[in-house]
Order: C-alpha cells, then sequence, then structure tokens
C-alpha cells in the first residue's frame, strides 16, 4: 500500500489510540460528531481506508455502497451488530473487533452484582440518603460457603469462577466445552444444568444468546430452582424469562435478581423493575476506564497493522492469512468451518480433543489458519461470536487439545482433511474434499464413505441398514412439504450402520423431526445449518 492510508474516527476513542494512528504513519481524522450524522457520515466515507468505531456509528450496505476506497472496519468492543458483515464482505472489507479487551471488566461487574443483592446494598443506600436508620430491615447473606452456578464458563466465566472461588463459595459450573482438566484448573465442579438449577444459592449468566441459550432460565427452569436463589445476568438480555422471573421473585421462590441486560434494550421498562431486592443497571459491564480504554487500543493496534502490512487478527469475516494463500485456500477454508460445524452440531457433550488430518497438497497450506477455520466451525455451534482468531484462544483457556497431523496422499483423493473430536463418551470423525469445481464436500462420516454435497440446510439421520429408511425420509418430507435438493446414502456393511445427509431447501420443522423419530427406524434424527457465505 504504497499511499499514506487515511482512518476516521467516528466515534469517542480515547486520544491514546488516536496517537497509535498517528505514531504509525497513518492520516487520521478523529471526529466522534460523525457517527451520529447519518448524512455527512455518508458525505466523508469514500475518502478513508478504515473506518474506528464503537457502537454509535451504524455501518450499513448504504455506507459501504459510499465507500470505495474502504478496506477495515474495526469495532472497538465485542458486539458489531451495528455492522452489516455480509454487506462487508461482499464488499472486500474486513470487519475485526476486540473480543478480550473487556473481560475482566464484565467480570467484575457480575461479581460487584452479586454482592450487591446479597447485601440489599442499592435499597440500603436509598433508605439511609432517606434519613432513616432501618438497620434490622436490610438482613443479607454472606457470600462465603455458598454454592455459585456459573453458565458458560469461556472467558468472562472463568474469570468469575477464579473471583468466586477466591471469595470462598462452592462453584459448580455447566458448560458443554468445559473439560475436567479444565474445571480442575478453575477450581470448579463440572455439573449438568437441572443440577446447577437444584443445587446454586447464586447463579450468573456468561453465555452468548442463541437459539439454544434463547430463555435457558425458563418459567419450567425456575420451578426446578433452589427456593431462595439470588438470580445475576450481566451477558446478554433474553436468557432469562424476565416475566416468569417477576413472579418467582413475586411469589418468594426466587430471593434476588441483579440484572444489567434485558431482553429488550434500551430497557425504559421491565417486569423486573420496581420489584424489591431487584438490582439493576443500564448494561454497564464493560463500563469502565480501563476496559474501554484497552479496547481502543487495541483496535488501533490491530487497524494499523492492515493497513500498512495487510495482517489480519480478530477478523469476523475472513482467514487469517495472506492475500496470495487466500486465493488456493478459500474452498479448504470454507470445508474445514464445514467440518467443525458438523461435528459442533453433532456434539452435545464437552470436547477434550480435536485433532486435523490434512492429506495431500493441502497439508502444504497454512494448516493454523485450516485449524482455526475448523474448531470456529465447532465453536459456533454454541457460541455465534466466535470467529478463527478468538476459536483457538478459547480452545486453549477451555483446555481443549488442538492437534494436527499431516501425510502425504493416501487413497483415492488427490487431498483431503478429516476432523476428529473425542470426548469422555465416544471419538466422532468426518472427512471432506474439494473438487475441481472449488466445491466442499464430505467423503466420510463416521468411517462410512459417502459423496454429500453441501447445503445451507441439511438431514443427517442414522440407523440400521434395513429396508424402508429411503421410503420414510421421502415420503416424510414430501408429505410435509420440505423439498429435497439431494440425498446421500453410506453404510459400513450390508446390515450394519448407515446414515443418510439430505441437502434440503428449507429448515426441517420441529414436527417433521419429531415424526421420524416415532417411527423408531433412526437412532438418530438431527438437522444441520451451514454457513455458505
Amino acid at each position: 500500500m504504497s499511499k499514506t492510508p487515511k482512518v476516521l474516527v467516528s466515534d469517542k476513542l480515547s486520544e491514546t489510540a488516536v496517537q497509535i494512528f498517528r505514531d504509525r504513519g497513518i492520516d487520521v481524522t478523529f471526529d466522534p460528531s460523525i457517527g451520529k450524522d447519518k448524512e455527512r457520515l455518508l458525505e466523508v466515507i469514500g475518502d478513508y481506508d478504515g473506518l474506528a468505531i464503537r457502537s454509535a456509528t451504524k455501518v450499513s450496505d448504504k455506507v459501504l455502497n459510499h465507500a470505495p476506497n474502504l478496506k477495515v472496519i474495526g469495532r472497538a468492543g465485542i458486539g458489531v451488530d451495528n455492522v452489516d458483515i455480509p454487506a462487508a464482505s461482499k464488499k472486500g472489507v474486513i470487519v475485526m473487533n476486540t473480543p478480550f479487551g473487556n473481560s475482566i471488566t464484565t467480570a467484575e461487574h457480575a461479581i460487584a452484582m452479586m454482592f450487591a443483592v446479597a447485601r440489599q446494598i442499592p435499597d440500603a443506600n436509598a433508605s439511609t440518603h432517606a434519613g432513616k436508620w432501618e438497620k434490622s430491615r436490610f438482613m443479607g447473606v454472606e457470600l462465603h460457603g455458598k454454592t455459585l452456578g456459573v453458565i458458560g464458563a469461556g472467558n468472562i466465566g472463568g474469570i468469575v469462577c477464579e473471583r468466586a472461588v477466591a471469595l470462598k463459595m462452592k462453584v459448580i459450573a455447566y458448560d458443554p466445552f468445559l473439560t475436567e482438566d479444565r474445571a480442575d484448573l478453575l477450581g470448579v465442579t463440572k455439573v449438568e444444568l437441572d443440577e446447577l438449577f437444584a443445587k446454586s444459592d447464586f447463579i450468573t449468566f456468561h453465555v452468548p444468546l442463541t437459539d439454544k441459550t434463547r430463555n435457558i432460565l425458563s418459567r419450567e427452569a425456575i420451578a426446578g430452582l433452589k427456593p431462595g436463589v439470588r438470580i445475576i445476568n450481566c451477558a446478554r438480555g433474553g436468557l432469562v424469562d424476565e416475566e416468569a422471573l417477576a413472579d418467582a421473585l413475586k411469589d418468594g421462590r426466587v430471593a434476588g435478581a441483579a440484572f444489567d441486560v434485558f431482553a429488550v434494550e434500551p430497557a425504559n421498562e421491565s417486569p423486573l423493575f420496581g420489584l424489591p431486592n431487584v438490582v439493576v443497571t443500564p448494561h454497564l459491564g464493560a463500563s469502565t476506564t480501563e476496559a474501554q480504554e484497552n479496547v481502543a487500543l487495541h483496535v488501533a493496534e490491530q487497524m494499523s497493522d492492515y493497513l500498512l502490512t495487510g495482517a489480519v487478527s480478530n477478523a469476523l469475516n475472513m482467514p487469517s492469512v495472506t492475500a496470495e494463500e487466500a486465493k488456493v485456500m478459500g474452498p479448504w477454508v470454507k470445508l474445514a468451518g464445514h467440518l467443525g460445524a458438523f461435528v459442533g452440531q453433532l456434539t452435545d457433550e464437552p470436547i477434550e480433543a480435536i485433532n486435523i488430518l490434512y492429506n495431500g497438497h493441502v497439508s502444504s497450506m497454512n494448516t493454523a489458519a485450516l485449524n482455526a477455520a475448523a474448531v470456529a466451525g465447532i465453536m459456533k455451534a454454541t457460541n455465534p461470536e466466535v470467529n478463527m482468531v478468538s476459536a483457538p484462544v478459547i480452545a486453549k483457556d477451555r483446555g481443549v487439545d488442538v492437534s494436527t497431523t499431516t501425510q502425504s496422499k493416501t487413497g483415492v483423493f488427490d487431498s483431503y482433511i478429516k476432523l476428529t473430536v473425542k470426548t469422555d463418551a465416544r471419538e466422532r470423525s468426518i472427512a471432506g474434499t474439494v473438487f475441481s469445481d472449488g466445491k466442499p464436500r464430505f467423503i466420510q462420516i463416521k468411517g462410512i464413505n459417502i459423496d454429500a454435497e453441501i447445503g445451507e440446510h441439511m438431514l443427517y439421520t442414522t440407523n440400521e441398514d434395513v429396508p424402508g429408511i429411503i421410503g420414510t425420509l421421502g415420503h416424510t418430507m414430501g408429505t410435509n412439504g420440505v423439498n429435497i435438493a439431494n440425498f446421500t446414502l453410506g453404510r459400513s456393511d450390508k446390515g450394519q450402520d448407515a446414515i443418510a445427509l439430505l441437502y434440503v431447501d428449507e429448515p426441517v420443522p420441529a414436527d417433521v423431526i419429531g415424526k421420524l423419530k416415532a417411527t423408531g427406524l433412526f437412532q438418530q434424527v438431527r438437522p444441520l445449518v451451514f454457513d455458505l457465505i
């Protein structure tokens, strides 16, 4: 890049971060007012190679269409809801975030909220300011010796676990990716979700909001809580059924709650507002001077590295490879991600080890990037915010052993990738290759050879090799309006284990899945989704 890169900082960033751009030789414009002025942003964005933002600037498809020179968008923080990532990808614009800059701050806020609700500090503060002296009214509970249930023991949840252990709490954790070794290192006990609900005196959430985690604390789950429990949510709104929790607070089953996030934000109203011993804050988890400074410094360094050297880090929409590598590796990166997504969607228990085998010419490529794509594919099943950069870090933090095997060409394919994951209960493997047309294909599942085209929506079944499987699948799909684009079968041997992989035009409805299971012919019936972008 011969000309001096130009960066627009359109939101509030620290002067120290802005100075990083200047010190690296980048022409930087610092004007936080532009982020809130849509028309002005459209007028000026065409002059810039980089755009550094927080949450105020909205980077829409329209903005991107006015930005022919834009090469990178850097978000100082984690969330990128204000950036149209698919549109940015189509325009060749890299979107970066800073996923680890506010972990300690968010974890500390959860601990602070736990103290606040345990000792009724906000109500006691208001009462004392009002000139009252209601010492007997605000009887609290100690954290010492209490059981804390942590849902999600990743980066932030892991820090909460460490802090709680230091407070002499008994910590139990539920996390599909938490291994026994990682749990031992944190000093916590790994449990299933029902056990956590039944045993915890305090419960804190540290998971993203996905289809699997939405209302993870539902009305039904609340009925199984330990009486007198206190609930803390500083992760994402929507993890808790707020109306059901409000009812439980009113009838006394739940003793208190502390919420920093809400299903609808800004939260001008909530079923939790106005209830006694409910502490609420306006999404302050990352709001400390240190956290805001950290993410600002990180984004300035990342953007400068890319604009000056082409180095990519914490990118949400591209692999961390050179331009030359990307031309050759693109289809293989997609394949690695699809293999990971397949395994991730089928594996419910904690993964202890991941091995990626590269056979043939793919073994000479940048396998670190391919590894990252595979691991990200696995983890996106439970955490859509994971990317190719953060996935290896998260895997390491959780004690997952990621290993690579390379070998020269063997078998009928010039090259292929085989992904194997190990849990306490089983090993699961899948292999794939890229054909001459550049399209990834699955070629082996559970050791059974197949040739399956990969679609956005698929259905995977396992069964014994008996008559009637094809007819049942076809009839059930057809009578329920689900169109099959491609149908692949495989078996280990006559009368032995068999699999089917259906590429369908739309998601298979839950009631159709239920009908297939009700036939008794299938050991597994699992819908799968693959990101084909």
